[in-house]
């Protein structure tokens, strides 16, 4: 593995000066922008550092890495600090602060219920119209209490159509198109999304075969789904294939991969119909007479009879960096950039978007992204630019209580929970591609800001579609690389913290 050095070129100290540009709500003062100072120990330090990576043994990977002071904007220690590369995940926490700056904390996304016309003794004699905004953690019990609140108000049978609109975002039928056509964390987007835009698929072994479900499963409904079908067939490989027929999403699985019994999440492409469908299988079951769901075109008009408002937007936020939800970081991403003014129909548009608000906040220069979740590769951030917006976030640590706390290790691999120095990150995973990014707070209350990027994309590209889900050497290589993270991190806490 060669180790190239970045050295403080042009293009660095003009990032590091245009750091003091941030706006009013990531403002980072200018004697708080990443600032490399000089110091007498750094040759010994980096030459550490080079020893920690040699050991991590990653091939033809490379390395990007930057730490520093977020009260004084201090460069502490790099390698290769401009270096792009894929963030993964880490985008998200990037996506976290675009949505916070545009949408505010507060923001809640409704799901609406109208009425067309007037109900009179539980008949209405209008439309009924299930109408989103995007929210992006919608599930199946919140329509159900949509549901129940219409039936409170005594409504019994619909006259006029079913309508539903998901308008509210762009249509995508995929989040990055290249992977898998069955992994549950590559669903479709829209207006209107449940489940995080997922379908519970339950297989279990008969005689002469298997009996198969698919349903829309929460905590308290799980209503059959009919948009979405299942054939079990004689094959041995691909274990899932797709198609769309009729506006269905049709799947078949190979027999032989199934075993006795078991369960899956599978990705939904038509999320509005699916949602739609799901609430008039609760509406009939809740003795509501509805026609069958239509996709309803043009603004939406009418007496409100039922809304749901999702959590705070800082809520779904930690949840998102918690458990790296894709179809959250869309969805919020793309509600972010049309709250803008911006009318994007893809997500690298309103990627670019989100590039152009970083670069105007934090200095970036010049990051790029496909998307607002990490999933496409295509996305590159350096460490140095990730830095800058933990710096710029810091004030009032607006992005810290959103991640999730990372515990330092002993030397049997056991969390030290009881370890002085506070460590709370994202992380990033792809084949192979690992990032974390986040702040180390010393008992002192001193801050540090890190951003560790590890790719080898030559790998990646190489790799076929049978290969995407578990590429031959792929977990070797991100356990070696997660070793280099927690043992840089380790450094550090002793070290600067």
């Amino acid at each position: 593995m060669t180790l190239t050095r970045t050295p403080l070129s042009r293009r660095w100290v003009l990032a590091a000066l245009m750091a003091g540009v941030a706006g009013p709500s990531l403002a980072a003062p200018l004697e708080r922008s990443l600032r490399p100072l000089a110091r007498p120990e750094g040759a010994r330090r980096a030459t550490e550092a080079d020893q920690l990576i040699a050991r991590a043994a990653l091939g033809s990977g490379r390395v990007g890495f930057a730490l520093a002071d977020t009260a004084t904007g201090e460069l502490l220690e790099s390698v290769n600090p401009a270096l792009d590369l894929p963030p993964a995940s880490v985008a998200k926490a990037v996506t976290a602060l675009y949505a916070l700056d545009t949408l505010g904390a507060e923001h809640r996304f409704a799901t609406r219920v109208f009425a067309t016309g007037p109900m009179q003794g539980g008949r209405l004699a209008g439309d009924l119209v299930l109408a989103g905004s995007g929210d992006p953690v919608l599930d199946t019990d919140m329509l159900g209490d949509l549901v129940h609140t219409l039936r409170a108000r005594g409504l019994t049978e619909v006259a006029g159509r079913f309508l539903y609109h998901d308008g509210a975002l762009p249509r995508l039928a995929a989040i990055d198109p290249s992977q898998p056509p069955h992994v549950g964390y590559n669903p479709a987007i829209s207006g209107l999304n449940l489940n995080f835009n997922r379908v519970h698929f339950e297989w279990k072994r008969e005689s002469g075969g298997y009996g198969v479900k698919l349903d829309a499963r929460a905590r308290r409904f799980a209503p059959p789904v009919g948009m979405a079908r299942m054939q079990v067939v004689e094959r041995a490989t691909p274990v899932f294939t797709y198609s769309s027929t009729g506006g269905l999403d049709e799947w078949t699985v190979a027999r032989g991969a199934l075993g006795d019994s078991g369960a899956r999440w599978l990705p939904v492409r038509q999320p509005a119909l699916y949602c739609a469908e799901v609430f008039h299988t609760l509406a009939r079951g809740a003795g509501i007479a509805l026609p069958r769901p239509e996709a309803g075109g043009g603004p939406v008009a009418g007496t409100v009879l039922a809304e749901h408002l999702s959590a705070p937007l800082s809520a779904i936020l930690q949840d998102m960096l918690n458990y790296s939800t894709n179809v959250t970081a869309e969805a919020v991403g793309l509600a972010a950039t049309l709250a803008r003014g911006g009318q994007p129909a893809t997500l690298a548009e309103s990627g670019r978007a989100m590039g152009s608000w970083l670069a105007a906040r934090t200095g970036a220069m010049g990051p790029l992204f496909v998307d607002h979740s990490g999933l496409g590769d295509a996305s590159r951030l350096t460490a140095a630019d990730m830095v800058r917006v933990l710096i710029a976030a810091a004030p009032g640590a607006r992005l810290k209580t959103l991640m999730k706390p990372v515990d330092l290790r002993d030397a049997q691999g056991r969390p030290r929970k009881d370890h002085p120095v506070a460590i709370k990150a994202k992380t990033g995973t792809l084949n192979f591609v690992s990032s974390l990014a986040g702040y180390i707070t010393a008992p002192s209350g001193r801050e540090l800001a890190f951003a560790i990027f590890t790719a080898d994309t030559e790998r990646r590209a190489r790799l076929g579609p049978q290969e995407l889900e578990r590429p031959e050497g792929g977990r070797n290589w991100l356990t070696r690389s997660r070793r280099l993270q927690t043992d840089l991190l380790e450094r550090w806490s002793t070290l600067y913290a």
